[in-house]
């Protein structure tokens, strides 16, 4: 890994007011020339560069290829079913292969969606969503890893279309009870808790989880046009249905399931958000008018007209904004110019220094939304961030912020330091990813990597007897790699400690988006929109 002399990132966020203003005086008063504005800039940038050396990593674009090979990796660790002859994570085994069975129905597959043993639906979707939109957005430059990003979408579309066709009018979306689950540390290969399916209906809907789950559908139909138009099809075909189903009978899933979701993965933000993502990547998958009609029609009681200001498995507003924009941008579609407007608005929110800002940093340099997980709001920026630059540069599009003029290389530039302080570039010289570069989180809130393989002990652990393997100071004999954890505080601490879930916990919607990230830095050359 090589080492440069780069900016200090908190220091370069203290000067942009600075350089703003200088800007903003050029602007109203006129000066003699661009050559005087163009040096004055200089200057400022010499004085920071010479007044913070600070030695900071530089990441090869073989080195992210290694982050994004790793990134898609961890998926196979959280693979739920009967493992493939391909499996690389070798310490795992088979699990959960009567799952829906008391209840008459196929449910075995998908994914446990970071370090419990449960399937909920709404991450999962959510997580399949976006590995799609990865793939769509920057497969190009996957290379060798595309089949096993696609690979990666199969396992969980395979299980979301038994979820959603097997029975009329209802979508299953979950199989475990998390209330017992969390009182057993177990291997997945041993699960002895009640293995419950839980379901939405007519009667007790849940919009929300259905349009994610039609979302991911149609997103994944699109990744599988060229290599296999007929699961293409199926994929739109269900994707239809299950959207038709969420709309139709509208509420909140949480309202439904109550303490099974809830705190876990409680609809915080409604449904309708939902649908409107829903609808929307349907219509980017389909082409059809009606679902345009539909966007049109309901957009604004579905928060067409609302900021949203973080993107995560429950707030789809600041990605629909952003894609849906580029009807503006390709089309110059007068109707969807408010989606512009708004992406321009979450876009403002996260530069420093100039107006509409108002995200939060540590002094390290990252993005800080919360304490529990949350490089999760971390990966799913940089995700829009690229994307945004990708419509932005590919039409010639600028963000507006008050007086100043964010460009798609001021985008890219904030993704990477976002990219790479999760790879090791912060004040620790920790990468929060497992498996890359030295020095990396061992003790990962994680119930299978924790607990000696299946491979090397076979006989069974209890639920109690796993307990000991939670406590206990070694680090984790299972690695599973490519695992991003949840990460550091607002003061760039981070404690590697099994029982700290809030830090140390890896999940699949923090991956997810961080393989598109991962993606375009890869790129050989670097391509900058």
């Amino acid at each position: 890994m090589s080492h440069v002399i780069n900016i200090n990132k908190p220091s370069l966020n203290s000067l942009k007011p600075l350089i703003l203003s200088v800007s903003q005086v050029h602007m109203r008063k006129g000066m003699a020339s661009a050559t005087t504005f163009s040096l004055m800039l200089h200057f400022l940038l010499l004085i920071l560069c010479f007044s913070f050396h600070q030695p900071s990593l530089a990441f090869t674009s073989q080195e992210y290829q290694e982050a994004l090979e790793k990134s898609i990796l961890f998926f196979e660790g959280q693979r739920s079913g009967q493992l493939p002859s391909n499996q690389r994570l070798t310490w795992r085994g088979d699990s959960g292969l009567s799952d829906g069975s008391s209840y008459h129905v196929n449910l075995v597959g998908g994914y446990y969606d970071a370090g419990d043993n449960v399937k909920f639906g709404l991450p999962m979707a959510f997580t399949t969503t976006l590995l799609a939109w990865s793939v769509i957005e920057f497969g190009s430059s996957m290379m060798d890893q595309i089949e096993n990003a696609r690979a990666a979408i199969r396992w969980s579309t395979d299980y979301l279309l038994k979820a959603a066709t097997t029975t009329p009018d209802t979508l299953y979306v979950q199989v475990g009870d998390p209330n017992m689950d969390h009182k057993c540390w177990e291997r997945p290969e041993d699960m002895d808790t009640p293995r419950n399916v839980y379901k939405v209906s007519a009667q007790n809907p849940g919009s929300d989880v259905a349009a994610e789950t039609a979302a991911a559908l149609a997103a994944s139909s699109i990744v599988f046009g060229d290599s296999d138009p007929a699961y293409s099809s199926k994929l739109l075909q269900a994707a239809i249905k299950v959207f038709n189903f969420a709309d139709r009978y509208r509420g909140s899933y949480s309202d439904s399931l109550g303490s099974v979701v809830c705190p876990f993965y409680c609809s915080y933000s409604g449904y309708h958000d939902e649908l409107l993502w829903g609808a929307s990547w349907i219509y980017k998958a389909s082409g059809t008018s009606s679902y345009m009609q539909y966007i049109r029609s309901n957009g604004h009681i579905l928060g067409a007209d609302d900021d949203g200001f973080s993107f995560s498995w429950d707030d789809k507003r600041p990605g629909n904004k952003i894609l849906l924009s580029k009807e503006f941008l390709e089309k110059n579609s007068e109707e969807f110019q408010l989606y512009k407007a708004h992406s321009d608005n979450y876009i403002c929110s996260l530069m420093s220094g100039i107006p509409g800002s108002q995200a939060q940093y540590t002094r390290g340099g990252l993005l800080y939304k919360g304490s529990e997980s949350n490089l999760q709001y971390v990966t799913s920026t940089s995700l829009l961030l690229l994307t945004y630059a990708k419509y932005l540069s590919a039409n010639g599009g600028v963000v507006r912020c008050g007086t100043s003029t964010v460009t798609g290389e001021n985008l890219v530039a904030l993704a990477k330091t976002q990219v790479d302080y999760v790879l090791g570039d912060n004040p620790r010289k920790m990468s929060y990813m497992v498996g890359f570069g030295e020095n990396y989180p061992k003790h990962v809130h994680h119930r299978g990597s924790s607990l000696p393989s299946v491979r090397s002990r076979t006989q069974h652990i209890s639920c109690n007897e796993g307990f000991q393997y939670l406590y206990a100071g070694s680090p984790n004999p299972n690695e599973l790699v490519g695992a991003i954890v949840g990460g550091p505080d607002s003061n760039d601490n981070f404690s590697d400690d099994r029982n700290n879930y809030q830090q140390s916990e890896p999940a699949t919607y923090i991956n997810a988006p961080f393989v598109g990230a991962l993606a375009y830095f890869s790129a050989k050359p670097p391509t900058y929109y």
